[in-house]
């Protein structure tokens, strides 16, 4: 299975509404439930209506298009970061996963995930 870097800085965040958010932007993901409206972006799309954030992620996504039939792609991954002791925030798709990091740990992931037979580019 192949992994692309992105090679952007992410924020993790919650904003008080997405009315101050540019949704043209590049990337990003938008989750709302009934008790948060959380955001992930590049860290230099942050909305400045954010009323908490954790900078500092970088990410990887799963190449191509995943079927919904398949089963235990991200828990296979997230194990393999586990054991390196590397925590996880995944997000994902319609099409694939996208599984980021801590910056600090991103070389070690990318390592931890090539010696466990994936591609990483």
């Amino acid at each position: 299975m192949k992994l692309k870097k992105l090679l952007y800085d992410f924020t993790v965040c919650q904003v008080a509404g997405v009315e101050k958010f540019n949704l043209d932007n590049e990337f990003f993901f938008i989750a709302k439930t009934d008790e948060e409206l959380s955001l992930v972006c590049k860290t230099v799309d942050v909305p400045e209506n954010t009323t908490a954030r954790d900078d500092g992620w970088k990410g990887f996504r799963i190449q191509g298009v995943l079927d919904f039939s398949l089963i235990g792609v991200l828990s296979k991954i997230s194990g393999v970061l586990a054991e390196s002791g590397i925590g996880i925030f995944a997000v994902s798709s319609f099409n694939t996963d996208y599984i980021f990091v801590k910056a600090s740990n991103f070389d070690k992931a990318t390592e931890a995930l090539v010696d466990a037979g994936y591609t990483v580019e």
